[in-house]
């Protein structure tokens, strides 16, 4: 399905000349957007001409990558608070910002497994569920992830009893590898990753008021290159919002074209 996405999103533009080619952008964004934001990217570089090399990985890297004075022309966070410590440290253009995407925190389990449908809420007895396995998710002390699992998991009432408990990995794909490869009993990923992984089921959804609304914001660099303006347009645009919608994600802006 997503090879007959790309296809047919490529099929809406003509060809632009080689010598616009020559033109790149490089695009930071959290490790959860990776197959949505590919075929975004194949879309806007077959559109306008530009080559994008994107760069994934977990949020609080990325921004203290940009902090260190890496090259990136976009930052693309999977939430606010990196956003917003890239704003603190003058790394992104304020104007430019834009809160583009949600999406919804779920929890996993191998394809395989046992377990089924469950229903979680105050006091979910998700110790008894691990056994003496693990549960994998992002690091979470940073990785945006990572700490929506934990304030979800605090507000139910439930993380003292299974702390000790945690696989944590480097970012949510990195977890969601964990229990695709049976490495770890359950995870707890967006809902967005457990649908590209054929490896793994949703096994139940944590209740959007146990967690910060998980929203992406995307912002242009203070060294942006004049092409980034073109690219934060077409992440505005009905064939950006196509993809992500088809991706499991919730589109927030109005598309603009």
């Amino acid at each position: 399905m997503r090879v007959f996405v790309v296809f047919a999103l490529s099929c809406l533009f003509v060809a632009v000349p080689a010598a616009a080619q020559d033109k790149s952008i490089t695009v930071f964004a959290a490790a959860s957007m990776k197959n949505a934001l590919d075929d975004v990217n194949a879309a806007f570089s077959k559109a306008a001409g530009v080559k994008v090399v994107a760069s994934y990985a977990a949020s609080s890297a990325l921004a203290r990558q940009i902090e260190q004075g890496a090259p990136a022309d976009i930052f693309v966070s999977a939430d606010v608070d990196w956003m917003n410590y890239s704003a603190a440290k003058k790394n992104i253009r304020d104007h430019t910002r834009v809160n583009l995407l949600r999406n919804r925190l779920v929890l996993i389990a191998p394809k395989d497994a046992k377990i089924d449908k469950l229903t979680i809420g105050p006091g979910f007895d998700l110790g008894r569920l691990i056994g003496d396995g693990r549960i994998a998710t992002a690091e979470v002390t940073s990785v945006p992830a990572g700490k929506y699992a934990k304030v979800a998991l605090e507000k139910l009432g439930i993380w003292a009893s299974v702390e000790k408990k945690f696989a944590m990995a480097d970012n949510v794909r990195a977890a969601l590898a964990l229990v695709a490869r049976g490495e770890a009993v359950l995870g707890i990923v967006y809902e967005t990753d457990a649908r590209i992984e054929p490896g793994v089921k949703i096994v139940g959804a944590f209740p959007p008021d146990s967690h910060p609304p998980i929203v992406y914001p995307v912002a242009a660099t203070m060294n942006a290159r004049p092409e980034a303006a073109a690219y934060l347009n077409f992440l505005h645009s009905r064939v950006a919002k196509a993809v992500f919608e088809h991706s499991g994600f919730t589109f927030l802006v109005q598309p603009t074209s």
